[in-house]
């Protein structure tokens, strides 16, 4: 009897620790018109294994290209730093890349490069991640292109004195659309901004 039991509850996790992605509807009404007018049509929506929504995201129709950089352990490398990529909503507290807190709500999503300070050893082998605004008080599509600036009005976002953060990265090689398990506890989506193919971890935490 406690091995069947033992056995139905290991299957039980194992439906829950599942993930499956299915379409959304329009841009939330939250996010402002000028951001929004950038943006896909419709959205991505990330069910966990209880049927759940964790969270849905929204990208810009076209990639936001700039100068190329130099910078090392950078995979977008054409991409204007402090760029909307995108927009999510959390229907529930999730959490993001670090595993802070993050309220229920509708956030931007701009792209950036984590300083080479020590702080970030062993997050990820790229440097590029999204940093999370509150779509409330981030209503310019312009990029934010200094980098404090940009930083402090993520702070609003995980109320701590780190900004949300979201890891990143673009693919130029073997390209898979939609959602898939990378390593035991990731979950990738993968998804094309125009030309430009970019991969988001929209579930799990840094085990830097």
């Amino acid at each position: 009897m406690v091995k069947r039991a033992l056995t139905v509850l290991l299957a039980a996790s194992a439906a829950f620790a599942q993930y499956k992605l299915e379409p959304a509807g329009a841009p939330p009404s939250e996010v402002a018109a000028a951001i929004s007018a950038e943006l896909q049509p419709a959205g991505h929506k990330v069910l966990s294994g209880d049927g759940k929504v964790w969270c849905e995201l929204w990208f810009r129709k076209g990639a936001p290209t700039g100068p190329q950089t130099t910078e090392n352990d950078v995979t977008w490398k054409n991409v204007v730093a402090g760029a909307v990529v995108g927009v999510i909503r959390w229907p529930a507290a999730g959490y993001d890349r670090r595993g802070q807190g993050i309220k229920p709500g509708v956030y931007t999503l701009r792209y950036s490069v984590h300083p080479v300070n020590g702080d970030h050893l062993g997050v990820a082998p790229q440097r590029d991640f999204l940093v999370l605004t509150p779509a409330a008080q981030d209503t310019d599509p312009k990029p934010v292109n200094v980098f404090d600036n940009l930083m402090n009005m993520s702070r609003k976002a995980s109320g701590t004195p780190h900004p949300a953060v979201l890891s990143i990265w673009k693919i130029d090689g073997d390209f898979k659309p939609g959602l898939a398990q990378m390593g035991e506890h990731d979950w990738v989506l993968q998804v094309s901004l125009g030309d430009v193919n970019i991969a988001v971890t929209v579930v799990g935490k840094s085990e830097g």
